[in-house]
């Protein structure tokens, strides 16, 4: 395979914090890459680098294949907010993309002349097909108003926008940074085929394992400023990295011992040391530096209580909430049981957030009754992330809540030591929040939800920005965390780990209960799907068949009954049955001309106007054959 990119000597700095120092690597083409490493060890800035929305210090390079096109999708994408959903989708400058976003705006504006030349445009680039494409795509993003304002969209309709320029446009180099935040679980599953079956180049950053693991055939791990490759999905690369980091200590380990010995000799011989040969001398200092070399993992500790929680939790009963005439919630009456872990899934905007708005009692319900117990402590994660002054520091921020923390074991510690289980070290804590990467921002905010000792957790969306390692960390937490847990995910693989069981938002305020993981329920739905195709394929030719049979049974009985028939009756059955063949063959001429895209606008309004003439006289006509026929 060709290289598609080469690095050699980049580096990336802040202040006096060194990210990455003089990284040397290679990408070929039809790689699909995952980079892993802990927040804030500098994944969005090497993806940065390697997009050119940054350079590297020191005179590092980055060569890309020439005539490669490149997309970089950011964590965060940016927009213009006076621009419209159309202009962002196509903001490519390719010929074919700029073709059907001009045909799509001319059938927009309504100006014939405009509508004629873009379609002739259409036809000379054959961009037809393309065009399908692009609706297929919007549509599976569930992208519908092209004419809206980018500034009006939430987080994650911008970053749908921001996707379906990526496929619509079709690179051959694209990198994502964190991709899956922010999208419901549907467009995840899409978004997932769709860099399965493509021949792109792949590299990206995400936190979702069931995403990395199905879509990409390398990892990249970057580590203390290092890079490490590995060859296979996310499962072979936790298998390699184990034996890796065993190798390395176990190497350490004889160091160590070849240390002792020679530390010993250099004791005992003082004085023979400047006689002595002087490469042994300086393999000393070598070995005492591998010596001390050791690979630990840098992992969050969550070993916080909980607060007692009695037997009555939260009990609703007919509960119903609506933002004006939108439904969110409509009748729902449930008793929520110690222990208990719920998954919340649904598409983007049908109302999860706000239920566990209502369920705290931030947002009132409408009608309907909610009983909550008097032990509950609810923790409350919420997808709009940490709130802070401009000047607060890491410390400012913890010690709002509490200058101590309870432990699951009853004893008590100090914040500044607390925050040091989350790798927030003290000479961190004087650091402004504004300065922390985006997971060091979610991590902090880990700390202030769980140092309250809560008994009933919520989280909506815990798992974006947060890196893998500490979401392993948190899973087992939660896993073994004594209250009740309410959890809005994206992340499949967090969600069928925690979640006995699901309410799914189905639209309208309906909320339906399902036992068992989301994959299962997927995987349910998906098979219903499948079925009601093959029961939509199998009715379509029972009704061929059907009307086959009819046909047969009408000529039959059609024979027996000409000799009933006037001469003039005979005649005119004949004739409606030859005008309602000619009308049918008519027909069937105008839909595929209708839907070939190559009509001008005067041909589109004459064809449109015919077949509604066409349908009418076969109407017309049908009534009366039968009517000749009984």
């Amino acid at each position: 395979m060709a290289s598609i990119l080469q690095a050699k000597n980049i580096s990336k700095s802040y202040g006096t914090k060194v990210l990455f120092d003089n990284l040397d690597f290679n990408i070929n083409e039809g790689d699909k890459i995952a980079l892993i490493a802990p927040n804030g060890s500098g994944k969005s800035s090497l993806l940065k680098v390697l997009s050119g929305k940054d350079s590297s210090d020191n005179g590092g390079i980055v060569n890309i294949m020439k005539d490669v096109k490149v997309a970089y999708l950011e964590q965060e994408p940016g927009f213009d907010p006076d621009r419209t959903v159309f202009e962002e989708v196509f903001a490519a400058s390719d010929i074919l993309s700029s073709t059907v976003a001009e045909y799509e705006s001319a059938i927009v504006s309504g100006d014939e002349k405009r509508i004629e030349v873009a379609i002739h445009q259409m036809d000379a680039q054959d961009a037809w097909q393309y065009e399908l494409k692009v609706k297929q795509i919007l549509t599976q993003l569930d992208i519908h108003s092209l004419d809206q304002s980018m500034g009006d969209l939430s987080g994650g309709q911008k970053k749908r926008v921001a996707i379906a320029g990526i496929m619509i446009h079709e690179a051959d180099f694209i990198i994502l940074d964190e991709p899956t935040n922010h999208l419901d679980l549907i467009v995840i599953e899409f978004l997932e085929e769709y860099l399965k079956r493509t021949q792109a180049t792949i590299l990206m950053v995400t936190h979702d394992r069931y995403f990395l693991d199905r879509v990409c055939n390398h990892i990249i791990e970057l580590e203390n400023g290092k890079l490490y490759t590995y060859k296979g999905n996310y499962s072979y690369y936790l298998e390699k990295r184990e034996e890796r980091i065993e190798n390395f200590n176990s190497e350490t380990e004889r160091a160590r011992n070849l240390f002792r010995g020679e530390l010993d000799w250099m004791r005992r011989m003082p004085q023979a040391r400047a006689t002595k040969a002087k490469y042994r001398i300086n393999a000393f200092y070598d070995l005492k530096e591998r010596a001390g070399q050791v690979i630990k993992d840098k992992n969050i500790k969550i070993d916080v209580g909980s607060s007692r929680l009695g037997t009555k939790i939260i009990n609703c009963k007919g509960v119903t909430h609506f933002y004006d005439d939108f439904c969110t919630i409509d009748d729902f009456t449930y008793n929520f049981a110690k222990g208990e872990k719920i998954g919340l899934v649904g598409p983007n905007g049908v109302g999860k957030s706000t239920f566990l708005e209502v369920m705290t009692g931030s947002v009132l319900p409408v009608s309907g009754e909610i009983d909550r117990g008097e032990t509950l402590v609810f923790g409350f994660y919420r997808q709009t992330g940490l709130q802070y002054e401009p000047e607060d520091t890491v410390i400012d921020v913890v010690r709002k809540i509490a200058e101590v923390v309870t432990l699951a074991d009853g004893n008590t510690m100090p914040v500044t030591q607390f925050l040091s289980r989350f790798l927030f070290p003290h000479p961190t804590h004087n650091t402004k929040v504004d300065r922390l990467s985006g997971g060091e921002r979610r991590r902090l905010y880990l700390v202030t939800v769980l140092m309250k000792n809560p008994n009933f957790l919520i989280l909506d969306e815990p798992t974006n920005d947060l890196d893998i390692m500490s979401l392993n960390v948190l899973e087992e937490y939660l896993l073994n965390f004594q209250g009740c847990l309410l959890i809005v995910s994206h992340d499949r693989y967090f969600l069928d780990k925690l979640a006995d069981h699901i309410f799914v938002f189905e639209g309208k305020g309906l909320i339906k209960d399902y036992v068992g993981k989301y994959t299962e329920y997927r995987e349910q739905v998906k098979e219903a799907e499948r079925e009601a195709e093959l029961s939509a394929k199998e009715a379509k030719v029972l009704a061929r068949e059907k009307s086959a049979e009819s046909a047969d049974s009408a000529v039959s009985e059609d024979k027996f009954q000409k000799k009933k028939l006037s001469f003039k009756e005979q005649k005119e059955l004949e004739k409606l049955e030859n005008d309602i063949e000619s009308l049918e063959k008519e027909k069937s001429s105008l839909e595929a001309a209708l839907s070939s895209g190559m009509l001008s606008s005067e041909e589109l309004t004459k064809s449109s106007v015919r077949i509604a003439e066409v349908i009418a006289h076969i109407d017309s006509k049908s009534d009366r054959w039968l009517e000749l026929n009984s």
